[in-house]
């Protein structure tokens, strides 16, 4: 009876320490992140590097047909960039479960109703992730007559950094600006992403097939 009671008190000594190890390495990845994320430019003013295209990544398309807060944070932003510099926008999203459209559909109308001319538009309706986007993305701005050598990604500022990492794995030179985070979806947000990260990693070191 004792011997079991001991195997019990390991298993929950076990399962605790492994539990508070997981918060601790889990709240140690999100504080990176955030790190990470104060270094993203707020405002075209702010980017140092120059560029030959934008990359604009999507993001919930409401049932109306308009674009989220989220979206339309960052398309703000994009119309930001663009009137610093009149370059291609690649604009990234396949049509959600609960969407209307394409997101990229909706961000190209939005983008032209900012007077950004519809033929300085790229548009992959096709995307469902963050490393599809940028594959996608990469592909038409090599089938764009001018010649690409510097893109700058516009998402939000959390997604940043991951979405330069991954553009870079694609031998893209890419720098990143952000719109900002709601502060409603604020831990969401940032749990995803760290949870993304940790699939990046592994997928990127580890060639896990995830």
């Amino acid at each position: 009876m004792a011997k079991g009671k001991k195997k019990k008190h390991m298993l929950f000594k076990t399962i605790l320490i492994i539990a508070v190890l997981s918060a601790v390495t889990f709240c140690s990845l999100t504080g990176y992140i955030c790190i990470r994320e104060g270094k993203v430019p707020k405002s075209a003013d702010e980017l140092e590097m120059d560029y030959d295209a934008v990359i604009v990544l999507g993001a919930q398309v409401k049932a109306d047909g308009t674009p989220s807060v989220q979206l339309g944070l960052r398309l703000e932003r994009a119309a930001e960039v663009w009137q610093r510099k009149p370059v291609p926008v690649a604009v990234c999203g396949a049509k959600g479960k609960d969407e209307p459209e394409p997101e990229a559909v909706t961000m190209k109308r939005y983008l032209m109703d900012k007077g950004i001319p519809e033929e300085m538009i790229l548009t992959d309706p096709d995307s469902y992730n963050t490393e599809q986007n940028l594959e996608n993305a990469k592909k038409l701005l090599l089938d764009y007559p001018a010649e690409i050598r510097k893109v700058v990604i516009v998402t939000s500022d959390y997604h940043v950094p991951r979405s330069v990492a991954l553009a870079e794995d694609l031998d893209l030179d890419a720098t990143g600006i952000g719109s900002p985070c709601l502060s409603e979806y604020w831990i969401k947000n940032h749990s995803r992403e760290t949870l993304a990260w940790v699939k990046y990693w592994l997928k990127k070191y580890l060639h896990l097939n995830l």
